[in-house]
């Protein structure tokens, strides 16, 4: 049977591997030949899934969402995971990462963040587990997610602004990969996404799927059937997207939708829609799909999302749209704020600009009554508050 989940080599189809400077190579070396035999030990699994519950707050509800699926015509659920701690899903993902640094014996944790989700996620279980922690963020970025800045600050973490580049979240990333090649002996970099050289991808893939195998569990209590018709997601570098639909890849009766950002729309240039506009490329030591000019050089990606600004895109998810097996839809800055409202009126919840984009997907589909749609609604719109304020304000 066909599989969409990673192989051996750390490939996902012609995706993914792990190009990264020679000073890394071993640090990356003894990560693949880790990772799973920790995650996959009977005392991680007991330690994560307890402060899965007790600290992050978990399960998240599974939100029958009455109203939108009035106006979209189908069973649609919403996976809450803006109620987590820290307001997103990325409390996950950086829970089962440091839990695996301190068993590696690191004492210094990196981390990059575009939205500052990530970076908030990283420094809160820092402070969890007393361990020093850096965070790089564009320059950019700290000034339109400043409230995630000082939040990080509070936490303890020192945050390293980047003046590079157009000074977002690809330019952190730059950044936190010369660090590790300083201090590869005693630094653990905690990734935000299924991007980076591998085992990354697959490692973020699997600490964040506790959100399908939670659907899995709620969809069967709710409606008799373990599976939906359709999962909905937005995708940056994809780790909500991998998580909400790692148990599902490789059925085939799930329909897979991924929302990247158009920005300005595909055709103007101001836009992060690599699937739509990207080529093969390497980024960041992955072989993915990247949005690059004719030189190959990176070209800058533009979204009103700090989060979904990214160049390139997971190679789970860049191998899932070229096997067709997932429908990947740009979603313009306009009709992403124009979901965010809509939710916001409709259900009473204000949704982060990351998830407005996979809810802005809902517009370009055609349901049947009787389809069950489950949508992720990533993180909370706290952080954007002033973005849907000023945006609301020109129209």
């Amino acid at each position: 049977m066909k599989s969409f989940l990673v192989d051996q080599d750390g490939y996902y189809g012609e995706f993914g591997g792990a190009y990264v400077p020679e000073i890394l190579h071993k640090c990356v070396e003894e990560l693949t030949n880790k990772y799973l035999e920790v995650i996959e030990s009977k005392e991680f699994k007991k330690e994560f899934d307890q402060l899965l519950r007790d600290y992050v707050g978990r399960p998240s509800p599974l939100y029958p969402a009455k109203r939108l699926s009035e106006k979209y015509g189908c069973k649609l659920y919403l996976k809450r995971e803006d109620l987590n701690h820290t307001g997103a899903h990325k409390i996950n993902n950086t829970i089962g990462q440091i839990l695996l640094a301190r068993r590696m014996g690191k004492k210094r944790i990196i981390a990059e963040t575009g939205a500052g989700q990530h970076g908030v996620a990283t420094a809160t279980v820092c402070a969890l587990m007393n361990m020093e922690c850096i965070v790089y963020m564009g320059k950019t970025d700290v000034e339109r997610q400043h409230i995630n800045v000082e939040k990080m600050k509070m936490l303890g973490a020192t945050v390293i602004p980047v003046t590079s580049g157009n000074m977002t979240l690809k330019d952190a990333t730059n950044e936190a990969i010369r660090d590790w090649c300083c201090h590869p002996a005693d630094t653990y970099y905690i990734i935000g996404s299924t991007v980076g050289p591998h085992p990354y991808p697959d490692m973020v893939a699997r600490l964040q799927s506790v959100i399908s195998e939670e659907i899995k569990k709620q969809l069967q209590e709710k409606e008799g059937r373990d599976y939906p018709d359709y999962l909905i997601a937005c995708v940056g570098g994809g780790s909500n997207a991998a998580g909400t639909i790692y148990h599902y890849i490789n059925d085939e009766r799930v329909g897979i939708i991924l929302a990247e950002a158009g920005g300005k729309g595909i055709e103007t240039g101001m836009t992060a829609a690599t699937i739509q506009l990207g080529k093969m490329g390497i980024i960041h030591g992955a072989r993915t799909y990247v949005i690059q000019n004719e030189d190959g050089q990176i070209e800058e990606p533009y979204s009103i999302s700090a989060g979904l600004d990214y160049p390139g895109i997971g190679p789970i998810h860049a191998n899932l749209a070229a096997q067709s097996r997932a429908n990947v839809l740009a979603i313009n800055d306009d009709e992403a704020i124009e979901a965010a409202y809509e939710l916001t009126k409709l259900e009473g919840i204000i949704p982060a600009l990351e998830s407005a984009h996979a809810l802005g997907a809902l517009k370009k589909l055609k349901f049947k009554a009787e389809d069950i749609v489950v949508l992720t609604v990533s993180g909370r719109g706290d952080k954007d508050i002033e973005t849907y304020l000023s945006f609301n304000e020109q129209l």
